[in-house]
């Protein structure tokens, strides 16, 4: 038998995953049931949440879920949901986040679109992942968790909200894989490159920055993620990030925002 046969065990396995309704979210929550294990695909909008299962390879071990994840009640609901559709969360991946306006530089960027990027990003991935943890730990259960940061966590992208709340992401995975790991709860990290997916529109000339001499696409994510949630690939990795760029991280190219 293959290594990468039966990655996941469906009979003990089940996932969440966040920003499920387009996106990287989305290609890692289809990835998952597509390898037979129950998921709820949780987004703000319906329609894409439907959209999403709808094109799934097995759209029946898809669970909906719509909800505001910026509000505390909003990740409370998510959990109580998950837990009532497909019982003990052992695999859950955060990828939610507000989409970013190339307008909202360090002297633009407004009080509301702050809040709602950390709280979304941080605090509900801060929140989620701690009371999934409870239940495992409880349990004397193993589990796997996945938090989508940047190649911005480390270098600037002229959106502060953005960067701020990648980069305690990206510290938030090493405080949570060090005080899980005793319980066998693996927390990594999943970096993007320039991913033309969710809320980035990106220009196709930036091309020629990356190496492998292209654009990203939601579906590079996917095998990747699946290999580091398996605690069968991945089962003594913990705390890392794991870059999926396609080489663009070896150079930085932004220049500052004009503010006038």
């Amino acid at each position: 038998m293959s290594l990468f046969d039966a990655a996941f065990d469906p009979t003990r396995e089940a996932a969440v995953v966040t920003g499920a309704g387009n996106g990287i979210g989305r290609a890692i929550a289809q990835a998952l049931v597509g390898e037979g294990v129950r998921t709820v695909f949780a987004d703000l909008h319906e329609d894409r949440v439907s959209a999403a299962i709808k094109a799934a390879t097995r759209p029946e071990l898809a669970v909906p879920w719509v909800g505001d994840l910026a509000r505390r009640e909003g990740c409370d609901a998510l959990l109580a949901h998950a837990q009532g559709a497909v019982g003990r969360v052992t695999h859950f991946a955060h990828s939610a986040s507000p989409p970013r306006r190339e307008a909202d530089h360090a002297m633009a960027v407004d009080d509301e679109t702050w809040r709602q990027m950390h709280a979304v990003n941080l605090d509900a991935g801060f929140h989620l992942s701690r009371e999934l943890a409870r239940k495992l730990i409880a349990a004397r259960s193993p589990g796997s968790f996945l938090l989508l940061t940047s190649l911005h966590a480390g270098t600037p992208r002229n959106l502060p909200h953005y960067s701020t709340a990648k980069a305690g992401m990206a510290m938030l995975v090493k405080e949570l894989a060090k005080s899980w790991g005793r319980y066998g709860i693996r927390v990594n990290a999943l970096v993007p490159g320039a991913i033309a997916a969710g809320g980035f529109v990106a220009d196709p000339a930036l091309a020629r920055h990356i190496p492998l001499g292209r654009l990203g696409q939601a579906e590079d994510l996917a095998p990747m993620a699946l290999a580091v949630l398996s605690n069968k690939i991945s089962g003594y990795v913990t705390g890392a990030s794991i870059v999926v760029d396609g080489g663009l991280s070896l150079t930085n190219w932004f220049a500052p925002p004009e503010l006038e």
